[in-house]
């Protein structure tokens, strides 16, 4: 057995030697330690000078990391984040040189002025009079003093702007504030306060511009997001209303005003979107009924009120119902006399309910606002086409049809009609003679409106009964009064024959 007295007498012995190793091993990990904290700062200021901003970062955080009391790390990498554009990231790097060398008058200077700009006026006033007290060089004080003036300036401005804004001056406490935002960019306060005054002032777009800066300034901005979003419900963006009140709620879920907003812009939302669905299913009905119900949830805003009966002005006028749309869309220009969407849908729904001047009239009031719209200038032509052929012989109007008439429609007005004015029915020769022609033109309609080419032909502007509309093509015609039908049954069509006895 090995004694109790051995084993003491080897850790004794080893002792010493355990000691050194430790002291060695001490030595060489703080040799270590600044020997890489002094490559890395070496290292950034090449990158640094070289204008690789990113790789220059890496070695500054490297040496922050290795030697926590370096100031000259945390300044050095304060200096890219600026470089970057990083402001946020550079002033706790310049708080943490000023804690570790509170005479470092270069660190306070920029210090002052990140504060400055973030309107932080009595900071950034307090580190420039620091500067001033400290021995700087002259351009340290020159630097200083003129900015410890501005400071005091700015300081007049933002009472002033405020005192303004109680006031209810918009206008002056915009004037006011656009003087402070050109120094304090950052300044989240005025550039809230700036969009109060736009919002109030009407001008959404300009607030819309300050509140979407603001959001980006302060990361926890739930307040910017909801007025983006009621904003932009208000105008009518229900799309950009939802995205801006997403955001807030993913910041804060149990935000109250953004969860009860986001419900009431989510259901229009929904409804909007099965709308316009409906009508890409040519389900014009449908749709009518869907955006009639858009206006029953949301009937205090305007521009909602105006979208669906845009839309159901559309739908009305694709589904053949001229009176209805004419009305409705009539309805929206009211409002917004300069809608070319609206106006080109009335035009048509004139053409369908046979107003063709009128339909000129709105397709020349589109075109002032939307000049190269092909739609709008084969719109326009066509009604030109549909206005001169009406001067002309309509054979629609000969048989007391409507243009949307089925096929079924034209054979049995052309049926009553055609009993009516047979020539047999009529003895005085003027009256006969008179006869004749009615009834030439309502077969000639019968013939034009039953036949599928003719009728297209005729529907876009050309008579097929006209020789010179047809410029020498060859078709059909009716020549010599009622003597020259030769052959053609006027009361026959397909399976049907007519006989009358007449005294």
């Amino acid at each position: 057995m090995v004694s109790i007295d051995h084993v003491a007498h080897k850790i004794l012995t080893y002792i010493p030697y355990v000691f050194v190793l430790m002291d060695m091993r001490y030595e060489g990990v703080k040799c270590g330690k600044d020997g890489g904290v002094d490559n890395h700062m070496e290292m950034g200021k090449k990158l640094l000078a070289a204008g690789q901003l990113a790789d220059a970062l890496s070695h500054f955080h490297a040496a922050v990391d290795g030697d926590p009391k370096n100031y000259m790390a945390y300044y050095r990498r304060a200096t890219v984040f600026l470089a970057m554009g990083k402001s946020k990231s550079a002033l706790p790097d310049l708080s943490r040189v000023i804690e570790l060398k509170p005479d470092f008058t270069s660190a306070r200077l920029q210090r002052g002025n990140l504060l400055l700009k973030q309107g932080k006026l009595d900071e950034a006033e307090s580190d420039f009079k620091r500067v001033l007290k400290s021995n700087p060089s002259d351009k340290e004080q020159s630097e200083a003093h003129s900015q410890l003036t501005k400071s005091d300036e700015l300081q007049r401005l933002v009472a002033q702007s405020r005192s303004s804004f109680k006031s209810n001056d918009y206008m002056t406490a915009t004037a006011l504030l656009d003087t402070i935002i050109e120094t304090c960019v950052w300044d989240v306060a005025s550039r809230e306060m700036r969009a109060e005054c736009f919002i109030e002032l009407g001008e959404m777009g300009k607030a819309i511009s300050d509140l979407k800066a603001a959001s980006k300034l302060r990361n926890d901005n739930t307040q910017a997001f909801y007025k983006l979003s009621t904003i932009y419900y208000n105008l009518g963006d229900h799309e950009m209303s939802l995205n801006e009140v997403r955001e807030c709620l993913k910041l804060d879920p149990d935000h109250k005003q953004c969860y009860s907003h986001y419900k009431q812009v989510k259901k229009l939302n929904k409804q909007i979107q099965s709308a316009e669905e409906l009508i890409q299913e040519q389900r014009y009905e449908d749709a009518v009924g869907k955006y009639e119900a858009v206006m029953k949830t949301e009937p205090n805003v305007l521009h909602f009120s105006l979208l669906a009966k845009e839309r159901i002005c559309h739908a009305l006028t694709q589904s053949q119902q001229p009176g209805r749309a004419i009305s409705v869309c009539s309805d929206v220009l009211e409002s917004n006399p300069e809608n070319v969407n609206t106006l080109k849908d009335r035009a048509e729904a004139y053409i369908q309910d046979e107003q063709y001047e009128e339909a000129i009239k709105d397709y020349d009031e589109a075109a002032k606002h939307s000049e190269n719209d092909r739609q709008i200038k084969e719109g326009r032509e066509k009604a030109q086409r549909l206005l001169k052929q009406s001067q002309k012989r309509d054979y629609y109007k000969i048989l007391g049809v409507k243009r949307t008439a089925q096929k079924k429609e034209i054979i049995k007005a052309y049926r009553k009609l055609a009993q009516q004015w047979h020539p047999d029915n009529f003895q005085d020769p003027e009256e006969k003679k008179k006869a004749e022609k009615k009834f030439i033109d309502i077969a000639q309609a019968k013939e034009v409106l039953t036949d599928p080419e003719m009728r297209t032909k005729f529907d876009h502007g050309e008579d097929p009964m006209d020789p010179e509309s047809q410029q020498g093509r060859n078709h059909q015609h009716f020549h010599g009064g009622f003597q020259g039908f030769q052959g053609f049954n006027p009361f026959g069509s397909g399976p049907f024959n007519f006989k009358f006895n007449f005294n």
